[in-house]
């Protein structure tokens, strides 16, 4: 059969805190073969949210259907676009060029503006001089820690 089945993606509302919890009783009820759905997954980003893959839409009603802490599935269905970036990380120092004009998030110089004097991709790492000191004073910082700075 060379037909593609496409499979579909709900997302279903949990009570806040429980999304682990709905994600074991629905994956014990897969292992039991009592459901049919391809995955069932949980991003950190999305509280109170389980996402169901399933290529029917009635399996991924059937399959949610008496689950503790489960309040409900938002109508329709989420479009792969919606979610694929809470999948993939993509990492912050791909983003960044020598020269920009960055602000710095977190660690001993959060909130101070600096500017990108190298990249190092490997280590996701990159030294900054901070505009804010009295001297040029290069500095080297996971890539994490910084952010565009609107004000180039």
């Amino acid at each position: 059969m060379s037909e593609e089945i496409k499979s579909h993606l709900f997302a279903i509302r949990t009570t806040g805190g429980q999304e682990k919890m709905v994600m074991k009783l629905l994956e014990q009820k897969a292992n039991n073969n009592q459901i049919n759905v391809q995955s069932v997954f949980w991003v950190n980003d999305l509280k109170g949210y389980v996402v169901i893959e399933a290529v029917n839409p009635s399996d991924a009603f059937m399959a949610v259907e008496g689950v503790r802490h489960i309040r409900g599935q938002l109508r329709g269905e989420l479009e792969f676009k919606d979610i694929e970036g809470y999948l993939v990380k993509k990492s912050t120092v791909s983003t960044l060029e020598v020269d920009n004009v960055v602000e710095i998030t977190g660690g001993p110089f959060k909130g101070m503006k600096a500017t990108i004097t190298r990249i190092d991709q490997d280590k996701e790492e990159a030294t900054v001089v901070l505009l804010d000191a009295s001297y040029q004073l290069p500095v080297t910082v996971d890539a994490n820690y910084l952010k565009l700075s609107t004000e180039g």
